[in-house]
């Protein structure tokens, strides 16, 4: 669970997964491009590809080839047992 923290501490990479959550299954370009248009990120690609390393190795993004492409999709099953963690009730009365 560190590492989707530690993941998820980042502007940048909180940005990527916004995008993904918008349009999944996107290219290195792809979100490139978008982070650069809607959140004036000009990182390099060399940059967004470290970022997608941590959210990849968090669990936040798989990967998929076709043919020469590479996509990245957001999973969320990590982010819901983050939820799930806070909002369950486990019989306790709220204060």
């Amino acid at each position: 669970m560190r590492d989707v923290f530690k993941a998820l501490a980042d502007p940048t990479r909180r940005a990527i997964l916004d995008g993904l959550a918008e349009r999944d299954g996107q290219t290195l370009f792809e979100i490139c491009g978008r982070l650069t248009m809607r959140h004036g990120l000009g990182s390099s690609r060399q940059a967004v590809s470290q970022h997608l390393d941590v959210l990849e190795q968090a669990g936040l993004v798989r990967t998929e080839r076709a043919g020469r492409s590479k996509f990245h999709y957001i999973d969320r099953k990590p982010l819901v047992g983050l939820v799930d963690r806070w909002l369950a009730d486990n019989g306790k009365a709220n204060p």
